[in-house]
């Protein structure tokens, strides 16, 4: 069995190839060639954690993966980051285990590079400028992602810690991509085309109000049924609402769940042309993610491919 940590699954799989895994992962699940079971969330009353485990299976190829692990609001406090996870992947015919990922890094680049399909798919013509809510290891990563999709002009970062939204804008700055720290909400989505949010907030965090004509809002926090960092009102407003797994977002998607019944594409059938999301320029198109077994497949084979054909990694015996 191999042992792939952080270092290897970033080594393994840039970012070009992580947004290719996250392209043919929803394809798969919208074609019906992938096994998606639904997630297991939750944890003890009062617990400031969330347990999680998801389990998937991208094709007949390739074997079964589950992700477990946890997300920690505490951890900012500590400087550590929020998620931390191990994930198994099993042979596709002997079932037995091939190799254990550093469950945290597939977790950071598969969900950047999910929302970069989406952006690709989902924004209108042209856009250029993009806001970040959210500053911590998400933030920074779906700066890096979405670059590959869009040629940012402008990307403007808020988050409520002044230190840390200065600190990632200038050291994303440091790296050439066009990041600035703002004071507010507000001036950071004035003129943006696109939107992430990427917070554990429970309330709402962008008044619909506040955004220009046809942009679209990617939200990766709304994960569980009490994370609102969207509210049901960006929903309402919003032309199309795409989810990753229709599913899985109706019972676990936090604005989906407190809101009205509505319709929800799926992102794997706009990307397979069988619905249409954004109709007009001016329609704002809201994406939210919730997170998906498969994502986590269609990478951890990628690096587990490469790590056998590179001899990465760290063998060990089982």
């Amino acid at each position: 069995m191999r042992l792939l940590t952080a270092a290897d699954v970033h080594a393994l799989l840039d970012l070009d190839a992580a947004i290719a895994t996250q392209r043919t992962a929803f394809t798969a699940l919208a074609t019906g060639e992938a096994w998606q079971p639904d997630k297991i969330g939750g944890g003890p009353y009062g617990a400031r954690s969330t347990v999680f485990c998801y389990a998937a299976r991208l094709d007949a190829a390739t074997g079964p993966v589950s992700k477990f692990g946890s997300v920690n609001p505490g951890n900012h406090a500590l400087g550590l980051p929020s998620v931390h996870a191990v994930l198994v992947a099993l042979h596709p015919e002997t079932g037995a285990p091939v190799a254990v990922l550093d469950g945290g890094a597939v977790t950071t680049l598969r969900t950047s590079a999910a929302s970069a399909v989406a952006v690709a798919e989902l924004a209108r013509p042209g856009a250029t400028r993009l806001a970040v809510l959210g500053a911590g290891t998400q933030g920074r990563a779906h700066v890096r992602s979405i670059s590959r999709v869009l040629p940012l002009r402008e990307v403007t970062m808020w988050s409520p810690d002044l230190a840390e939204r200065e600190r990632t804008a200038r050291d994303l700055a440091a790296d050439g991509y066009p990041v600035r720290a703002v004071a507010d909400v507000a001036h950071a989505v004035a003129k943006a085309d696109v939107v992430v949010c990427a917070t554990l907030a429970t309330e709402p965090i962008l008044p619909p109000g506040l955004l220009r004509p046809g942009a679209t809002v990617v939200s990766i926090g709304s994960f569980e049924e009490h994370r609102l960092e969207v509210g049901t009102d960006l929903l309402e407003a919003s032309a199309a609402v795409v989810v990753d797994h229709v599913p899985t977002a109706r019972a676990h998607a936090g604005p989906v769940v407190a809101g009205r019944p509505m319709e929800l594409l799926a992102l794997g059938d706009v990307l397979g042309g069988r619905a249409t999301a954004r109709r007009r320029p001016d329609d704002l198109v809201t994406y939210l993610s919730v997170g998906l077994g498969v994502q986590d497949a269609a990478a951890a084979w990628h690096v587990i491919e490469r790590a056998e054909a590179l001899g990465a990694g760290q063998e060990i015996a089982w």
